[in-house]
C-alpha cells in the first residue's frame, strides 16, 4: 500500500504560528508604546528648557521674572505686561511661537514667586500625562536638579535652569 505525501499545514499548526505572531507582537507593541510615552515627557522637558531661556532674557529685559498675571504669554506678547510704562524695554519676542498647554493639551501651572525650590525662582509644571496634581508624572522646570531620591537638590550658586535673580 502506497502512502501519499502529506503536502500543507493542520489546522492545529496554523493556529499555533499565529498564536506565536500575535503573543510576540503584543510585546514589542507594548515596548513601543512605553516608549512613546517618555518620548512625550521628554518633549515636554526640552519645551521648559525652551522656556527657561525665554524667562531668563526677559529677565535680563526687566529685572524680574513675569508676574502670575502676565504668565508666560508676555514672552511673546508686548500686550500682556501689566505696566504699560515697561512696554519700552520689552525686546522681545522672547519665544518665537506662542506656547499656552504642554504636550497634553493642558494649561501649564505657572507660580512665581515659587513655592518648590525657593522664592526667587519660578516654578512651572505640567501635570504630565493622567493630567492631575501631585502625582509622580508631574513635569517641573525643575526637574533637572532631583537627585536619585526625587528631592530637589539645594546648591549654593546654581547655575541651571531658573536660577535666582541676582546670579
Amino acid at each position: 500500500m502506497t502512502r501519499m505525501a502529506r503536502t500543507g499545514f493542520t489546522l492545529i499548526e496554523l493556529l499555533i504560528v499565529i498564536a506565536i505572531l500575535l503573543a510576540l507582537g503584543s510585546i514589542v507593541a507594548v515596548n513601543f508604546l512605553s516608549y512613546g510615552d517618555q518620548a512625550e515627557v521628554d518633549v515636554q522637558k526640552a519645551q521648559f528648557d525652551q522656556i527657561d531661556s525665554a524667562m531668563k532674557g526677559f529677565r535680563l529685559d526687566f529685572k524680574r521674572y513675569p508676574s502670575e498675571d502676565e504668565g508666560l504669554e508676555v514672552l511673546w506678547n508686548r500686550d500682556a505686561l501689566e505696566d504699560e510704562e515697561e512696554a519700552t524695554k520689552w525686546r522681545g519676542p522672547y519665544l518665537e511661537q506662542p506656547v499656552k498647554s504642554d504636550r497634553w493639551g493642558r494649561e501649564f501651572d505657572y507660580v512665581y514667586p515659587g513655592d518648590l525650590i525657593g522664592e526667587s525662582f519660578y516654578d512651572l509644571v505640567s501635570y504630565g500625562p493622567d493630567g492631575e496634581e501631585g502625582t509622580e508624572d508631574d513635569i517641573t522646570n525643575h526637574d533637572r536638579r532631583k537627585t536619585e531620591d526625587g528631592e530637589f537638590e539645594q546648591e549654593e550658586g546654581f547655575t541651571g535652569a531658573s536660577e535666582p535673580l541676582g546670579s
